[in-house]
């Protein structure tokens, strides 16, 4: 036998059972002696020991083969009777050993001090086959002493929100937590949806969550003394210390091995609080002296640096794929650089810097184009987390250096494939290389290069039409790769070369009409509201202050009257034939970039591949999952098995039809989804029922409907998944 087969069937013949438990980070960190208990401050102490809450009639809805293999799960292990008991929490997985983690977080800005896991419990680590370590993690298994007023459950509609998108974004190519499993339950909780005093019950659902650690920004917040404006203070302040070293040591020997080894951390560490209940020496060490100091300094700056590094690039990534997280508070940012907590996310459908996903964020603190100001920001909380052992200047300092040039260089490199940019022979491809690969550096990255700015210029004025026109932001970059590069002699703005490939008539179909502009662009205050608090801002700026309203919000929410009250006066014959010579210009100016560009000897059809490898023609945008969820809600799984066969082929050009009967799904009333799956029957509530081609510019994949289906974005059979969301989707709201 070979040894790809032997690996093989290894694979094949583990279990549950067998599965390699090695929980390193509940020996390393400290953990609350007290095991389980009421809602409480937990001092001293990363971790409490929990039990999770049994559920009733656990289900399983759907499981992500790719994400259970990390574990060295078989897929074959989702058809065990017992599997959505292991999975619900009620049953223990042989090896694990639950516990909630403690930290706290600047939740809308403000310090909110202790939080922790109030609904998610860490089961363990697996050390899979490869060597590869994954933290493994229930969320909605139970109450936490961290649970506050809340029951620790999550129900059926957020939980496959969350494990929908986890796999989006990884087949997207975008960091992320894994999701392996959704179980649902006959157990039941309340719920008041939109916060009107209308609760219901809804099915308490645990999903399972995987990544290289859980541990966040918050994570090192647990020491913050008490704040000056909130009065709350971290549970361990005063323990820093003791633990601080701890903690680093821990994350940078078990996520950022390079850098402990650079550093050669097994030396100048030893003995500085590395006792598993947090005990060592005090910082900064009696031992090794000022050397020794600025050793330990080194390693945490270059930590520091490599942590701003990872979250730039992940943030210039979601910029890119027009996705916004909803909450960003710095308890919901990673330390290793991937995405967590998917709450009120969402997709931009029409491009709006605006965008506002999540319906609590009344400010607007985390809409779509101020997520980079807000991680940088949030990095530096981090800094701050840390200042007993880095002075906290030199934290900020590195934070300064490297967040906004390697921001800038990631997503001007990711621009440029997205808009097929790239380079003619080996010369360019080594200059792309090169920038990003200074992208990624630590440090500060070195300047773009004229033909870089130039790109990043073109990308600015496609977006700039594409806010302008109100244009759908994943259709758009995803049709562009059918545009043909004028041939040579042939004018770029004559009207042969902008009209070839039905783009610009496609183009014209995913704008939205006069009064979509005019309602997004209406102030989020009342426009009588406005008036009162502009007339207050005059009289009385304490009281306005006071009142959570700052000069600042009140003159941009007049500006966006005014916006308004000019786009109320354009028609919708007006809008069409603006939305036409925007898009007819704009094109001129991309063809000439891509005849120059071909003259020079880049290849067109390497420039089609990166375009459709970049830019997803499947989202899980929020109508999508709704209708998906709904479906679940009565016991209906089928939608889920069509919408995740999408999402793990995002670029895919085949028939939808294609795609799903490819995933192997079989959609049964209240049967999980699996990739063990037999093939749907064709008839009957066991048959996945598919959807219609989409409709789309003249290539692959187009439907032959016209233009009807392309701009409802609704088919007579089943939704067009990659057309125009339906009208009722403008009414969904996620808090």
């Amino acid at each position: 036998m070979s040894s790809a087969a032997n690996m093989t069937a290894q694979a094949e013949a583990r279990t549950l059972e067998t599965l390699n438990f090695d929980n390193l980070s509940l020996r390393a960190l400290p953990v609350d002696p007290v095991e389980g208990g009421p809602v409480r401050q937990v001092e001293g102490a990363c971790f409490s020991r929990v039990k999770p809450t049994p559920v009733k009639g656990p289900q399983l809805v759907v499981a992500s083969p790719e994400a259970l293999a990390l574990l060295d799960i078989p897929a074959s292990e989702t058809s065990r009777p017992d599997f959505a008991e292991y999975f619900s929490g009620n049953k223990l997985l042989p090896g694990a050993d639950p516990a909630a983690h403690c930290y706290c977080g600047h939740q809308f800005g403000y310090f909110s001090g202790q939080l922790g896991d109030g609904a998610t419990m860490y089961l363990g680590e697996v050390v899979n086959g490869r060597g590869e370590r994954w933290e493994l993690q229930f969320k909605g298994a139970g109450k936490t002493p961290y649970s506050r007023q809340a029951d620790g459950r999550k129900v059926l509609r957020s939980s496959l929100r969350e494990f929908l998108c986890s796999e989006a974004m990884y087949n997207l190519g975008i960091p992320t937590t894994r999701a392996g499993t959704c179980v649902t339950s006959d157990s039941k909780v309340v719920r008041d949806i939109k916060y009107d005093g209308n609760a219901i019950l809804e099915r308490a659902t645990t999903i399972t969550r995987i990544a290289p650690t859980f541990l966040r920004f918050g994570s090192f917040e647990i020491f913050k003394p008490t704040d000056n404006f909130t009065g709350r203070r971290g549970p361990s302040a005063g323990h820093e210390a003791a633990i601080l070293p701890v903690m680093l040591h821990h994350a940078i020997r078990t996520y950022y091995p390079a850098i402990w080894a650079a550093h050669d951390g097994d030396r100048i560490a030893a003995g500085v609080g590395v006792g598993p209940d947090g005990a060592g020496e005090p910082w900064p060490p009696r031992s090794g002296g000022p050397e020794r100091e600025a050793a330990l300094q080194a390693m945490y700056l270059d930590w520091i640096k490599e942590v701003t590094r990872r979250t730039a690039s992940l943030v210039a990534a979601w910029q890119c794929v027009g996705w916004c997280h909803g909450v960003l508070n710095t308890d919901n940012m990673s330390i290793v650089g991937v995405t967590i907590d998917y709450g009120p996310f969402g997709f931009l459908d029409r491009y709006d810097p605006d965008f506002i996903c999540n319906g609590s964020d009344d400010s607007g603190r985390y809409d779509y184009k101020s997520q980079p100001d807000i991680c940088r920001w949030n990095c530096e909380r981090l800094a701050e987390a840390v200042r007993a052992v880095l002075p906290e200047g030199r934290g900020k300092r590195a934070v300064a250096e490297v967040f906004d040039a390697v921001y800038r260089k990631t997503y001007v490199s990711l621009m440029r494939r997205k808009l097929g940019l790239l380079g003619a022979g080996a010369a360019t491809d080594a200059e792309e290389a090169e920038e990003a690969e200074a992208g990624a550096e630590g440090g500060a990255a070195a300047a773009l290069s004229e033909a870089a700015v130039e790109d990043e210029g073109l990308a600015a004025a496609l977006l700039s039409v594409m806010e302008a026109t109100g244009a759908d932001f994943t259709n758009t970059f995803r049709c562009l790769s059918r545009f043909p590069t004028p041939a040579p002699g042939i004018d770029p703005a004559s009207t042969a070369a902008v009209e070839a490939g039905g783009v610009l008539d496609y183009l014209l179909t995913q704008c939205c009409d006069a009064g979509t502009l005019v309602a997004a662009a209406a102030p989020r205050v009342p426009p009588q509201n406005l008036q009162m608090l502009v007339m207050l801002s005059q009289k009385n700026p304490e009281l306005l202050h006071q009142m959570g309203v700052s000069q600042q919000m009140l003159t941009t929410e007049m500006a966006r009257l005014r916006h308004s009250q000019e786009l109320a006066k354009v028609t919708d014959a007006d809008k069409r034939a603006a939305d036409a010579a925007k898009w007819r210009s704009w094109l001129a100016q991309y063809g000439a970039v891509l005849q120059r560009r071909a003259a020079a000897g880049a290849d067109d059809s390497r420039r089609v591949a990166v375009m459709n490898a970049t830019n997803p023609r499947f989202i899980l945008r929020n109508w999508i999952a709704q209708q998906a969820i709904q479906r679940a809600e009565q016991g209906d799984f089928s939608e889920v098995a069509r919408v995740f066969a999408l999402l793990r082929n995002p670029f895919s050009e085949a028939p939808v039809t294609d795609i799903i009967a490819a995933a192997g799904t079989t959609s049964t009333r209240g049967g999980a989804v699996t990739d063990e799956a037999a093939a749907a029957s064709g008839s009957g509530t066991g048959a996945a029922v598919l959807a219609a081609e989409p409709a789309g510019p003249s290539g692959s994949g187009a439907s032959s409907s016209g233009g009807a289906a392309s701009k409802s974005g609704v088919s007579c059979a089943l939704p067009v998944y990659d057309g125009l969301p339906p009208t009722w989707a403008a009414e969904l709201c996620v808090t």
